[in-house]
C-alpha cells in the first residue's frame, strides 16, 4: 500500500458492491495519460460508518465518488452541501476541504447526477407531449428526476411497493406506458454480476416511439435494454453519463 499512501493525491470510491465500478479504471488511466501523480481506490465498504476510518487511514484522500447504496446515507457526515446535492437529497461527489490541519478537515457533498443525465437527454429538451417513467425511488432516481423537471418533463416514479408518489408495475396499463415516451431504470436491477435481472417493468406496452435509458453501464446492454429494443425501442446505457459525471468530479476536486 505505499505506492497508495506516497501518492500526491488520492481519490476513490465507496459503495457496496464494486465489482461492477469503470470508475477505478478511468481515474487511473486518466492520471498515467496526463502525467498526473495521483491516485483512485475503490472502497468497498459494508456500512456507511466506516467512511470515518477511511479518511483516518488515508490522510492524502482529496476526494470521492459516492455509489450505492450510501448516496443518501452519506448526509449526515458532510459539513456542507452543494445546491445540486442539497436540492436532491443525495450525494455522489465529496470534496474533501482541509484546513491547516487535519482537525479541520470539512466534507462538502455534490450531485452531479443532475447534470449529468440532462446532458445525455439534452434532444429532449422541452419536447412536446413527452412524459417520463421513472423505476426506482433511490438516490439516482431523486437526481433523474430534478433533471427532467428542469426539462420540463413531468415525471411518474414506478416502484415495487404503493406510496401516496408511487406507482407499483402491477399498476402499469397499455396507456400509462404509451403516454410516457421516456422510460429511465433508475434501480440496481440487472447490473453485472446479476445480469438475468431487470425491473417487472411491461416490455410488451413499449413501441418504437418509446427511449428507454438504463443508468447501469455494466453489462453494456441490459436486460432491460434487450427486452426494450426486442419492442423495437431506442435504447441507452448509462456510460455517458458515467464518463461525464467522472469530468465534473475531477474539477470539483481540483476547483
Amino acid at each position: 500500500m505505499a505506492t497508495i499512501h506516497d501518492a500526491e493525491k488520492l481519490y476513490g470510491l465507496i459503495g457496496y458492491p464494486l465489482e461492477h465500478s469503470f470508475s477505478i479504471d478511468y481515474f487511473n488511466s486518466k492520471f498515467e495519460a496526463e502525467g498526473i501523480s495521483a491516485r483512485y481506490i475503490n472502497f468497498e465498504i459494508e456500512d456507511i460508518g466506516q467512511l470515518m476510518e477511511i479518511i483516518s487511514e488515508y490522510p492524502r484522500l482529496n476526494g470521492l465518488n459516492v455509489t450505492a447504496p450510501y448516496k443518501e446515507q452519506v448526509i449526515a457526515y458532510m459539513d456542507e452541501m452543494d445546491e445540486s446535492a442539497a436540492s436532491v437529497g443525495a450525494v455522489n461527489v465529496i470534496k474533501f476541504m482541509r484546513g491547516e490541519s487535519d482537525q479541520n478537515l470539512r466534507l462538502k457533498g455534490y450531485n452531479t447526477d443532475v447534470t449529468g443525465f440532462g446532458m445525455t437527454i439534452e434532444a429532449l429538451r422541452n419536447p412536446a407531449n413527452v412524459r417520463a417513467l421513472v423505476l426506482g425511488t433511490g438516490g439516482a432516481s431523486k437526481a433523474v428526476t430534478v433533471a427532467l423537471e428542469k426539462l420540463g418533463i413531468p415525471v411518474t416514479h414506478v416502484s415495487r411497493h404503493k406510496s401516496a408518489d408511487t406507482t407499483t408495475y402491477e399498476e402499469l396499463t397499455r396507456q400509462m406506458v404509451h403516454d410516457h415516451l421516456l422510460v429511465v431504470n433508475a434501480t440496481p436491477v440487472g447490473m453485472f454480476p446479476h445480469v438475468d435481472l431487470t425491473p417487472d417493468f411491461p416490455f410488451r406496452f413499449l413501441t418504437p416511439d418509446h427511449l428507454a435509458y438504463d443508468l447501469i453501464y455494466n453489462p453494456n446492454e441490459t436486460k432491460f435494454m434487450r427486452l426494450a429494443r426486442e419492442q423495437g425501442t431506442k435504447v441507452k446505457n448509462g456510460l455517458e453519463m458515467l464518463l461525464l459525471q467522472a469530468f465534473q468530479s475531477y474539477e470539483i476536486w481540483n476547483q
